[in-house]
């Protein structure tokens, strides 16, 4: 299981626009690492919704917002477009949920991921966890709290 202090494990998923995009290429800014469980499912879509609402804060705390969920890329670059998100979000459907296995997050009874949140610094250090199960949703006062124990 990883802990805060650990580095970060590096990955390479799709993005909503099948772009290939690797974890490791935003090193030099935080990171706000969002596992959800699936696309436009209700506490999903408000969570991603409140994030995209904040992006100008997320910005001052020089951290890019990263959602990953086992939906594959065209759901994902629909539920973007629909829900007018702003956080690039990331393909883990094959093989399904192996990014959010390498982050102990997966669910391999149901094919999802719970709500993992990872804080990772600019030089890809985890400073803060906090994972939730699919019904429950997530303080983004948290997430704030977390990126600010990221080094300046």
């Amino acid at each position: 299981m990883l802990q805060v202090g650990d580095l970060a494990p590096d990955f390479e998923l799709l993005d909503e626009n099948g772009k290939p995009t690797r974890l490791s290429s935003f090193r030099g800014k935080n990171v706000l690492l969002v596992f959800f469980p699936a696309a436009f499912s209700p506490i999903c879509t408000q969570e991603l919704k409140q994030i995209s609402a904040h992006e100008r804060d997320y910005q001052r705390e020089n951290a890019a917002v990263i959602g990953v969920s086992v939906d594959n890329k065209w759901s994902l670059l629909a539920f973007k477009r629909d829900e007018g998100l702003s956080a690039t979000l990331l393909s883990d459907f094959h093989p399904k949920g192996n990014v959010a296995q390498k982050y102990g997050v997966f669910m391999g009874e149901t094919g999802y991921a719970k709500r993992g949140t990872f804080v990772i610094d600019k030089e890809g250090i985890i400073r803060g966890i906090t994972v939730k199960e699919p019904k429950e949703p997530r303080s983004e006062e948290d997430y704030f709290n977390q990126l600010r124990n990221c080094p300046r």
